[in-house]
């Protein structure tokens, strides 16, 4: 499995370069992408979105949150802000969903650099 950020996602969707829309393309192609929560939401909120992308991501299986997702979201974002970083909350919601499946993230967006460094998140 691999979860791809919403980035990542719409410059596959806008067919932009870059390795990470040919990770999107690939892990789609075999069934083995997953969203988090919080990027479908994300997603989902262009109003720009068609029928048929909407069923598209409809269709992307989603990563659980499981018991305890808050608490440990939570302290994530403590342990970046304590480092002088600011997480956003979108952020750190779908690294604590990669991070409890032990998924790696696709991702074009800088900002998920500090949870590599200081959480052990796996980026591609």
């Amino acid at each position: 499995m691999t979860c791809a950020d919403s980035s990542s996602f719409i410059a596959f969707i806008k067919g932009d370069p870059g390795p990470d829309v040919l990770m999107v393309a690939q892990a789609l192609a075999s069934s083995q992408l997953v969203l988090a929560p919080v990027s479908l939401f994300e997603l989902l909120s262009d109003p720009g979105l068609t029928p048929s992308l909407e069923k598209l991501v409809i269709g992307i299986p989603r990563l659980d949150i499981s018991l305890g997702y808050w608490e440990r979201a939570g302290r994530l974002r403590a342990l970046l802000m304590k480092h002088k970083y600011r997480p956003k909350i979108a952020d750190t919601l779908i690294a604590q969903s990669c991070l409890d499946h032990d998924v790696p993230l696709i991702t074009r967006d800088q900002d998920f650099k500090p949870f590599q460094k200081l959480a052990g998140l796996r980026l591609l």
